[in-house]
Formats: C-alpha cells, structure tokens, sequence
C-alpha cells in the first residue's frame, strides 16, 4: 500500500477519535461548569480546561478577548477558523476519506460524508439553539456509528490497521491529558484535605464517565474515585478499552502485524511501552509522582506517533 493512502487512512480515524474525545472533554467541561462552585468562580475556568488542554487558550484570548462561556463553546466546536475545533476536525477527517474512497467501504464512506453534511447544518443553526449536551452526544454517536461500520464491513488488511493506529494512537494521548488536566485541578486527595469531598467525587466521576470507564470503576472498586483508583484504572488495567495499558497494546500488536522492515523502531517503541505499562504498579507511578509520570508518557507517546509516521507514513 502506498505511503500516501496509508497517512490518509491513518489520519482520517486520528481526526475522527479526535472529535469524539473533543465532544468528550467539551459534555465533561460544561456539565461541571454548571454546578455550584464554591466561590471559586463563575464555571470558566471549567470552560476554559479544553482549551489548556488542547493549546488553543492563547488562540482564543488573542482573537476573542477575556472568557466568555458563549464565544468558549462555539470556538471550540464549531468555530470553521480555528483547526482545533471538533468542526474541522471532522471537516480533516471528511478529506482524508474522499482521498481513499477507494480503499474505504461504501457503508464507511457514507457515514463520514453524513457527518459532515450534518455538522454544517449544525454550525448554521448555532450551538445555543441546538444544545451543547445533544451537540457532544450526536459527536460521539457518529464516532461510533463509524467505528462499527469499519469493524463490521472493512478486510482485514493493511486499511484496517492503519486506522486502528490512528485510533488508538490518538486514544491514548487523550486519556493521559484528560488524567493529567483532572489531576492538576484537584491535587494530591483533595478529597480528604479541603472539607470539600463532593467537589472531589464529581469531578473524578466526570473524568471517568468522559473516558466511559465509570462502570469499569464500578465493577472493579468499591468506595468513592480518588487518585489512586482512577489512575490505576485509566493507566494499567487492561480490560479497560480507553486506558493507556489497553491502547499500547493494541498497537503493539497492530505494529507486530504489518509486513516489512521500515516499522522496526516504532515497533521496538511500541513494545517497550508495552513492557513499561506491564510491569508497572501504581504504587511506582505514584512514588515517581503522577504529573511527571504521565507528563514523560506523553511525550513517549507522542514519540511513537513520529516513528509511525517516519516509518509508514512519509513519501521516500
């Protein structure tokens, strides 16, 4: 298969799972905006977490001034300018699938193009008068829409592979940002330090259903989310299909799979992180401390994505 079709098929289902973990990180924001906030604010500086988290804060303060909750909404889902928006990110991913249609089924092609025929209708209508919440919950109903098409329609050849990469690929980096993000804002078992435990409970309650892991959480542990559990949970449980552990090992495998010798250092990355995740506790996580742990494991991840990249994806 060609480089070229390869980074297209890889990138069209980067962007995709992007815009449905942006709708994820947008529904969490807003809803814990919405709640009582101690005297800490108005609910902007939930808001405003998508955009530290994405690197768009600066963007937006230099075209659009102080915070302001309507122009933060529009700015990061529909706003056509800005190439972090959920907007162009299915409008990226739209492009990327016109390139391949060949490589793609109908039954995949159609429901990318329906998701973006959709969304322009969207951004004409205006995301007040449609509604944030329905507006994050239609996202990830096409993201899944899409997903099971790929699965249920597509062979088993090098097209599917190179859009699992970019599925998980993707998926990992979200949930180590959204897990660092959390953690920076309550800190080390706010829980039991400030006198404010229900703070505490719906914000890691939030991150958990942002990551669809709140019944994972559930079924493993019992008492309230704190630190240890949802790290250990969103870090190196396995069965868990958005955690770091389940993602670096699909591709892992995924790595292992495709034919050639190109791929031997991001294979070679892949299966160390792999091995690293393995053989890790939390309690090593947590001794090392969980910012800088999860800080070094993005940048790794990020590592892996240039080697899939350079070895697969980059025109000789």
């Amino acid at each position: 298969m060609l480089s070229r079709t390869a980074a297209d098929l890889y990138w069209m289902s980067r962007y995709l799972e992007r815009a449905e973990n942006l709708a994820r990180m947008l529904d969490v924001s807003y809803s814990l905006s919405l709640m009582p906030q101690d005297g800490r604010g108005d609910g902007l500086e939930e808001l405003a977490l998508p955009l530290l988290i994405t690197g768009t804060l600066e963007d937006y303060q230099e075209r659009h001034g102080p915070l302001h909750a309507e122009r933060m909404l529009h700015f990061f889902a529909l706003d056509a300018s800005n190439p972090a928006s959920i907007y162009c990110c299915l409008q990226a991913a739209r492009t990327n699938a016109h390139a391949v249609r060949g490589r793609i089924t109908a039954d995949m092609w159609e429901n990318i193009n329906a998701t973006w025929l959709e969304i322009r209708g969207i951004a004409e209508m205006g995301l007040s008068r449609y509604g944030i919440s329905r507006f994050c919950e239609w996202v990830k109903e096409r993201s899944h829409l899409f997903r099971g098409a790929t699965f249920g329609t597509i062979m088993r050849g090098d097209p599917y592979r190179f859009i699992r990469l970019g599925t998980f690929i993707e998926r990992a980096d979200n949930t180590l940002r959204l897990l660092d993000a959390r953690y920076e804002m309550l800190g080390e078992d706010i829980d039991e330090t400030d006198g404010r435990p229900a703070r505490s409970y719906y914000q890691w309650t939030a991150l958990l259903r942002a990551l669809s892991s709140f019944e994972a959480f559930a079924e493993i542990y019992r008492g309230s989310p704190g630190t240890r559990k949802v790290s250990e949970l969103l870090l190196l449980r396995a069965e868990v299909p958005r955690s770091l552990r389940a993602c670096i090992d699909e591709l892992s495998q995924i790595l292992r799979s495709l034919p050639g010798d190109n791929g031997r250092a991001a294979q070679r990355l892949g299966a160390e992180l792999q091995a690293r995740l393995h053989y890790t506790s939390i309690d090593e996580v947590l001794e090392e401390g969980l910012h800088a742990w999860l800080t070094d494991m993005i940048l790794l991840v990020r590592e892996l994505g240039q080697a899939i990249q350079s070895s697969y994806l980059e025109v000789a």
